[in-house]
Parts: C-alpha cells; sequence; structure tokens
C-alpha cells in the first residue's frame, strides 16, 4: 500500500500530520512566510532545538538537506528542516529543489511519522515558479522510495493559486 497524496488550502502550523515540513532557510533561526509561522506557533522552544541543529552546520544548512528536530507546541510531533534553493541566487536546478521533498520524506520516515504535511517550498520569496514548484514537489514524493511507509503526504497552501496549482500537479501521471 503506497500513501495517499493530497493538497488542501490550510496553515500548515494547523496541521494533524505527525510532521510537517518547514521551508526554512540555511541559518535556521526563523524568518518571514512559512518559516516565521511555525516558529511563532511552535514556541520559543523551537528556536533553541535549531540553534542545537545549527551548531552542526556553523556554514549553514544545507539546500535539499532535510533534519527533524522537535515539534514543541505544535500539534505536530516533528518538524523537519529543509532549505529549498533561491532562484534570485541563481540556485535554479530542480533537484535540489526534489531533494528537498524526498530527504524529507526519507527524515519523516526516519523519526517514525506516518504522515507529512509540506508547504510550497522555494515558491515565496524563493522566486520559484508555483507550477514548477507543484510538478517537482508531486514528481518527488511519488518517486520517493519511501512512500509505502507513510499513510499519507499532504501539500498544505496558503493560497488558492497555490492550491489549483498543485491539485493540477496531482491530477497528471
Amino acid at each position: 500500500m503506497t500513501a495517499r497524496i493530497d493538497a488542501v488550502r490550510g496553515d500548515i502550523t494547523q496541521s494533524d500530520c505527525d510532521a510537517i515540513v518547514n521551508a526554512a532557510n540555511s541559518g535556521l533561526m526563523g524568518g518571514g512566510g512559512v518559516d516565521g509561522a511555525i516558529h511563532r506557533a511552535a514556541g520559543p522552544e523551537l528556536l533553541q532545538h535549531c540553534r542545537d541543529l545549527k551548531a552542526h552546520y556553523p556554514c549553514g544548512f544545507p539546500v535539499g538537506a532535510a533534519a527533524a528536530i522537535p515539534g514543541c507546541a505544535l500539534k505536530a510531533r516533528w518538524v523537519i528542516q529543509t532549505v529549498g534553493p533561491n532562484r534570485h541566487r541563481g540556485e535554479t536546478d530542480p533537484a535540489d529543489l526534489a531533494a528537498c521533498f524526498a530527504n524529507s520524506l526519507d527524515e519523516a520516515v526516519r523519526v517514525g511519522a506516518r504522515s507529512v504535511a509540506f508547504p510550497a517550498i522555494s515558491a515565496g520569496v524563493f522566486g520559484w515558479d508555483g507550477d514548477e514548484v507543484a510538478r517537482i514537489a508531486v514528481d518527488a514524493v511519488r518517486r520517493s522510495p519511501v512512500l509505502g511507509r507513510l499513510d499519507l503526504v499532504q501539500f498544505v497552501l496558503f493560497s488558492d493559486e497555490l492550491l489549483a496549482k498543485f491539485q493540477r500537479a496531482l491530477s497528471t501521471r
């Protein structure tokens, strides 16, 4: 059996999934958009877990890598930190974006999560086109060798426009 994959409009910080993925920046200390929302909702304890993780990456958390930290005050048990490629900095390789999704799923399974919620990584301030993010994300999730070890992979989108793009990507094979 393989995981159900769907897309919903909502607030990822309210997700009932075991793990939510944070579109973090390489400094891991919080920021705007999804990252800021997750930090605010999780509470100040999350920042300490980020500091602990950052200590292992003095040059910054690498694009495409993924690491789980406790969800603190969130419903989700885990927050999986990943850094998407920033198109404005010339980071335009689709494989780097796909790695964010694939490695986050691997990390979710490693910590025992059965359900994972993703935002549209890199579709905001990092400048990637929403349609491109949706296609890459859906393809990376569908190709994941750990998909059979999950019950649900959900894309939680903050706008109707992004939701439509992800629903379109999910409807194609």
